[in-house]
């Protein structure tokens, strides 16, 4: 059956004439082919155009524009002149400002050492008097850092009516343990957020506190010492953590740090803290996870992409 033309349309279509009919069709053809060529010819002017390009930037390489060298560089071709110079020594001129960190102003300064000259550096007389805008250089440093041991002691006293002895009591600000609280934090400190090992902390602390220990039962600071201040700061911090991770717990949306999520890959175990994640902030929930990554972790840890979108995380 002959089927009208879109925009016609059955009925004036069927009273036309056959031969009207043929010559609408035939030129329905001619237009679809018409129209098939231009797409090719469009196609094939732009694949000209891009070779078109590709060889004029060819044409215009030269030892000035690329990384050939200037033996290969066409006939009548002029190499770049040198530019004169200005006579001038290299690097900053007399009289410039210079480019040094600003000075703190005085006020913040713990201390200010006065330096005069004792006498003229060209006859040698002797020198008095002040500058009133004297050259400033400033040095920052840290005070020797030098461990304060401190000796509570306890005294037992006999009551002369009764004769009950009575031994003073530890005040609730001294610790307990033979550590400080700011010696204990910076144990603390040093395996945590920066993760070192025993042996390493220990090293630490000597080099740089003074604190010394040794493997033998009169230590001083001994890997079963380190080990103790750790489990004694993460109990202390237990309540904290846990009310942080039922905070944690009802956001809907949890950030992941690519570590975290790479030890989760690596270790097979993306929750708990044995990779890492808190408790119950694991992506398998109902909660989105997000991360920011970059591209080329996915060619060193192929399973960080499959566990996130197994898992419903968002990059």
């Amino acid at each position: 059956m002959d089927a009208a033309p879109a925009g016609i349309s059955k009925a004036d279509w069927l009273a036309w004439p056959a031969s009207a009919r043929a010559l609408i069709r035939t030129q329905q053809e001619e237009t679809l082919a018409l129209r098939q060529e231009n797409e090719q010819l469009r196609a094939q002017l732009a694949a000209l155009a891009t070779e078109l390009a590709s060889l004029r930037e060819r044409i215009g390489r030269s030892s000035r524009n690329s990384s050939k060298p200037p033996s290969s560089d066409r006939p009548g071709f002029k190499p770049p002149e040198r530019r004169k110079g200005s006579g001038r020594k290299r690097g900053g001129q007399q009289g410039h400002p210079g480019s040094g960190p600003e000075l703190l102003p005085m006020e913040r300064c713990d201390e200010v050492v006065e330096h005069h000259p004792d006498a003229c550096r060209r006859c040698g007389t002797l020198l008095r008097g002040e500058d009133p805008g004297p050259l400033r250089h400033q040095v920052i440093e840290i005070p020797p850092i030098t461990p304060l041991l401190i000796e509570h002691r306890l005294h037992r006293l006999v009551c002369p009516c009764c004769s009950t002895s009575t031994c003073a009591e530890r005040p609730a600000d001294v610790e307990h343990s033979r550590y400080g609280p700011r010696l204990s934090a910076l144990v603390g400190l040093l395996g945590s957020a920066f993760p070192l090992s025993f042996s390493k902390t220990q090293a630490l602390l000597d080099k740089l506190l003074g604190v010394e220990y040794s493997c033998g039962e009169d230590f001083v600071y001994s890997r079963g010492a380190i080990a103790a201040i750790r489990q004694r700061l993460s109990a202390a911090l237990e309540q904290s953590m846990e009310e942080a991770l039922a905070a944690a717990r009802q956001q809907p949306v949890a950030y992941v740090i690519d570590e975290v999520l790479r030890a989760a890959v690596e270790t097979g175990a993306p929750t708990g803290n044995a990779a890492g994640w808190p408790r119950g902030t694991s992506p398998r929930g109902s909660h989105r996870s997000v991360r920011d990554t970059l591209a080329s972790y996915g060619s060193c840890y192929p399973n960080i992409a499959a566990t996130s979108d197994a898992n419903g995380s968002t990059r």
